[in-house]
């Protein structure tokens, strides 16, 4: 945490819009000190229900979470959110928030959570692989560009970079 602490900044950015939850606007502050960070609650992880919390250890053996492993898509956890539910409200976010930022300030920072990382990476990234595919680690950040914002909502973006957040690649 101290080399993130060190660092002045992340990239330069026109705008911060982050997760709600602690460890991202946490994150947001330290790799951009000073600037005014937005948040949004709809930019938080899927909500897992009665297996917030828990690791694969400790729900390894209950058949529903065996069931939502093998389908993730269609089967929800108990009192969570289920995928399509998710995935509908990451895309509000992106319609109503992300993207209407960018076309009126230029370039966004989204400090989010690897469930929508994998979403939106799966949905415009230029390289096609099921959101499940993208590796995102900790540490790590993503840069979509699109050549123009204007009617662009829903394209593929035309260039995806890569790079870490802290000052060493270890972290």
């Amino acid at each position: 945490m101290r080399e993130m602490q060190e660092k002045e900044s992340f990239l330069p950015s026109d705008v911060v819009l982050s997760s709600d939850r602690k460890r991202c606007l946490e994150t947001a502050e330290i790799l951009f000190p000073g600037q005014q960070i937005i948040t949004s609650p709809a930019l938080q992880e899927i909500h897992f229900g009665e297996w917030e919390n828990q690791t694969y250890k400790e729900l390894c053996h209950d058949r529903h979470y065996r069931e939502w492993i093998d389908d993730p898509f269609g089967t929800c956890p108990p009192g969570g959110e289920h995928f399509h539910e998710f995935e509908k409200r990451l895309l509000s976010v992106w319609e109503e928030e992300i993207w209407p930022l960018a076309e009126q300030n230029g370039h966004v920072t989204v400090v989010t959570h690897g469930g929508p990382v994998r979403l939106y990476l799966s949905m415009f990234a230029p390289e096609p692989k099921e959101m499940w595919e993208w590796s995102v680690s900790h540490g790590r950040g993503y840069t979509l560009v699109w050549k123009e914002n204007k009617g662009r909502l829903n394209a593929l973006c035309t260039l995806l970079q890569e790079a870490p957040s802290t000052v060493k690649p270890s972290g």
